[in-house]
């Protein structure tokens, strides 16, 4: 069973991923990280990550990269919204993704075009939300736990300017797939969202098996 999750930053969708990874002994891919990988490898050489070519060539990286606690700060998370607009460093990644995506075992992925680019044949599509407001205080949060002091207006001016490039990007935009299952995390709890979650995997998988039945 591949389970895709998308939808925008700090609107959940990674811890759901998570919980439905180890719900269902599922392998798990963050695919937001391989951005972040690329941006930082751009960052440290000093290159720009508006610049296409530049990210291109900071795309061939070891897995081990992908540990690397740096790639979860703001800085990389910013430079990895811009070089994911390049089409050519989303053609690079796409194998790596559809790859895992596609492994005998199954896997949950999280990100922003699973479900309808990298792999539009998931059994089951979830498309995570919150308003930006929300958003953007959870991510002032994680941001002050991790000793970093910046105010809410700036944390929801970069959230709003991230949901506008991924969004409107002419390659691979964030939008949910047709089929995908809605789920506003806005005003609940991480449990009870990964318990909704559950919940919408369970009845997209029974719908399937008596469509499957009924065939």
């Amino acid at each position: 069973m591949i389970i895709a999750v998308d939808g925008p930053a700090a609107s959940g969708k990674g811890t759901i991923a998570r919980a439905l990874a180890r719900h269902y002994k599922l392998p798990h891919l963050d695919t937001g990280l391989l951005y972040r990988a690329v941006a930082a490898a751009v960052l440290k050489e000093e290159f720009d990550p508006a610049n296409e070519a530049d990210a291109v060539s900071a795309c061939s990286f070891d897995d081990f990269t992908l540990d690397d606690p740096w790639l979860k700060s703001e800085e990389v998370g910013k430079a990895a919204s811009i070089v994911s607009a390049h089409p050519l460093v989303r053609a690079a990644l796409l194998l790596r993704q559809k790859k895992f995506a596609h492994q005998a075992s199954g896997a949950v992925l999280d990100g922003r075009d699973i479900g309808t680019v990298i792999a539009p044949d998931a059994e089951v599509k979830l498309f995570v939300k919150a308003t930006p407001m929300i958003r953007a205080q959870r991510r002032h949060l994680e941001l002050r736990k991790r000793g970093i002091m910046t105010s809410i207006d700036k944390v929801l001016t970069d959230i709003r300017a991230r949901d506008e490039r991924d969004a409107k990007r002419p390659h691979s935009p964030m939008v949910p797939a047709p089929d995908a299952a809605m789920l506003d995390t806005s005003f609940l709890s991480i449990d009870a969202a990964v318990q909704r979650a559950i919940a919408l995997v369970e009845a997209r998988t029974k719908a399937a098996a008596v469509v499957g039945e009924g065939g």
